[in-house]
């Protein structure tokens, strides 16, 4: 293999590739980068098992060839290598020399046969724009479990409703959903994408301006855009069935800013505990919502945001956490919050935006 190309593109497309690596220690290849020099083009490959990515630069390829290096040090080496300079790369016996105008390193490669190939996703196929798709999945999830002991909630699940695609994910304690406009309907019932991989595909495409081309087969998603291709399990379960948790009815509702609601819950955050506990009572008499919160070593305080409330009043105990990560997801200038008995669900929302609900419950006393 010989080929020149220009350093940042190459940086790039490593710098992506290496953080989806596996550190699999019984399958080193999963710790390896495959480049594939062959026409105009480089393309370099990672997997880790359940998400995979390949990605094309254009390169002028003197001699054909494919190797597999460890991602970590590749990636580390061309970091610091110097914008706006052309590098070549050089197959030498089992060994990769790079070199640049100033640098010029040999690194040892593995063995290229034990690298997984790909999975070649076809079925279902639609086209997104790609602010829609990273919207809806930046939306929801902070939402999901972290925990993979039920993987059917450590994960985004995806489904088409008439002319809608809807993204939600639940932890048990809170839940998002984000319901994203289409221009035609699409045939797609459901699938659930490893929250995991869903944090990676958004990191990969958040940088491209393209739209992104979904494919969805019985056991893979694909996500292709601007020379990226990135496939990723599905985890086989089945999704609670939230709708019927979502309140149908309420007994007080409150409006308020957003930037008052914030700067409230960053006070109250400072007493809050080690569980993140903080009251939450909303009093329509005097049109405030008061967050308090106490904790033995610290002190107490108390904060009061006006606000518009009708109902009747309440007080309910919440975790800080959950309320606060809500509100990087609601792009509104003000959030509505409707609240029925101390232990049923919490409604969160933007004012005017009807295409996003969040859900939390009560902490007990």
């Amino acid at each position: 293999m010989r080929l020149e190309c220009i350093s940042e593109k190459l940086k790039m497309i490593v710098s992506v590739a290496d953080r989806i690596t596996g550190k699999n220690v019984a399958l080193p290849a999963l710790s390896s980068l495959l480049l594939v020099a062959s026409g105009k083009t480089l393309r370099v490959r990672a997997t880790n098992l359940s998400l995979g990515i390949e990605i094309e630069i254009p390169a002028k390829v003197e001699e054909e060839g494919m190797i597999a290096i460890t991602g970590s040090v590749l990636n580390s080496f061309l970091g610091n290598i110097p914008n706006n300079s052309q590098v070549t790369v050089t197959t030498e016996n089992d060994n990769i020399r790079l070199a640049s105008k100033t640098s010029n390193a040999l690194i040892k490669c593995v063995p290229y046969e034990d690298f997984p190939t790909l999975p070649t996703v076809e079925g279902v196929s639609f086209t997104l724009p790609r602010e829609k798709l990273l919207d809806g999945f930046r939306s929801v999830m902070f939402a999901g479990a972290v925990s993979d002991i039920k993987p059917e909630i450590a994960a985004v699940y995806v489904y088409g409703d008439n002319s809608e695609l809807v993204f939600v994910a639940t932890d048990s304690f809170r839940l998002a959903e984000k319901k994203i406009k289409l221009k035609q309907p699409i045939d797609l019932e459901s699938i659930l994408i490893p929250l995991k991989n869903v944090t990676d595909i958004v990191r990969t495409f958040e940088s491209i301006d393209d739209d992104i081309t979904i494919t969805i087969s019985e056991h893979q998603v694909a996500f292709t855009a601007n020379g990226i291709y990135v496939t990723s399990r599905l985890i086989n379960g089945i999704f609670p069935d939230y709708r019927q948790i979502i309140p149908k009815d309420h007994t007080t509702d409150a409006v308020m800013l957003k930037s008052d609601l914030i700067q409230a819950l960053r006070l109250s955050n400072v007493f809050s505990g080690k569980f993140n506990q903080i009251t939450f009572t909303l009093n329509p008499s005097t049109k405030k919502c008061s967050l308090s919160s106490k904790n033995s070593d610290v002190g107490e305080q108390k904060t009061d945001v006006s606000g518009a409330i009708k109902g009747n009043p309440i007080e309910v105990l919440v975790n800080y956490r959950y309320l606060s990560e809500v509100l990087n997801s609601i792009g509104s200038d003000s959030i509505s919050i409707e609240c029925s008995e101390a232990n049923r669900p919490i409604v969160v929302g933007g004012v005017g935006d009807s295409g996003f609900l969040y859900l939390m419950m009560p902490m007990n006393r």
